[in-house]
């Protein structure tokens, strides 16, 4: 049983969906607490060939507040209606802007006012149109002390889902100790994602923009491609 950990961020870029495709079970926390300068709720497209970020405005509250307790800004109904807007503009002309539209407008169009619940709605329904079979599940709902913080909640999880193999992006590789999960018989390895270009209107170009931007200069087969090889597992 292969298994990765990882907080919920709004339409995420494509590396994130490579470690869902990679692991046998994909655990989202939605208790562990919030943090501003993350991607949880924003992101960057592509906008005149330069990244911009888009933003889900959330209401002003404690900055200790786990992500399942935080709420989108009462201002979402109109601020997301410029966030569309903007990407309709940006992207109007890209080759898959009809189908990939569809995708983004249930994504946005999500009524919940849950910061969690909204995020795992766009995930979910991302994952559907790029056919990734993985099964996603819910941090809170996995039966371990909750009050464990970093490498020794991930082993509690992993040991919970009787996980042998735990995969984490690339960039925590100074967060974990192998030896540690070596010792309660988990191996740990990391996925790095290639180094994944396309045609982006002709600019050059930039990478590790959202997902959205992926699916819009690329076909459904190419983006499985690049889901199931477009990695390095070490």
């Amino acid at each position: 049983m292969k298994v990765a950990i990882m907080q919920p961020y709004f339409l995420p870029y494509i590396g994130y969906f490579q470690l869902m495709s990679a692991v046998d079970e994909y655990i989202i926390y939605d208790n562990i607490e919030y943090s501003k300068k993350g991607w949880i709720n924003r992101n960057r497209i592509l906008v005149n060939g330069s990244d911009s970020f888009i933003t889900i405005p959330l209401k002003k509250d404690s900055d200790y507040l786990n992500i399942k307790d935080r709420q989108l800004a009462d201002s979402w109904s109109i601020e997301r209606k410029k966030v569309m807007s903007k990407i309709v503009e940006s992207y109007r002309k890209a080759p898959f802007f009809k189908s990939v539209t569809e995708v983004i407008e249930r994504s946005l169009l999500c009524e919940d006012q849950n910061l969690f619940n909204f995020i795992h709605n766009s995930l979910s329904v991302v994952k559907e149109y790029l056919e990734i079979q993985t099964p996603v599940i819910v941090s809170s709902t996995i039966k371990i002390d909750h009050t464990l913080k970093s490498e020794k909640k991930v082993i509690e999880i992993c040991k919970a889902r009787n996980a042998i193999n735990y995969i984490n992006p690339i960039g925590g590789v100074d967060l974990y100790n192998r030896e540690d999960f070596k010792k309660e018989g988990i191996v740990l390895n990391f996925l790095k994602s290639d180094n994944i270009s396309y045609n982006q209107f002709g600019n050059e170009f930039i990478p590790w923009l959202s997902i959205i931007d992926v699916m819009m200069f690329n076909s459904k087969d190419d983006i499985k491609k690049y889901l199931k090889s477009g990695y390095t597992i070490i």
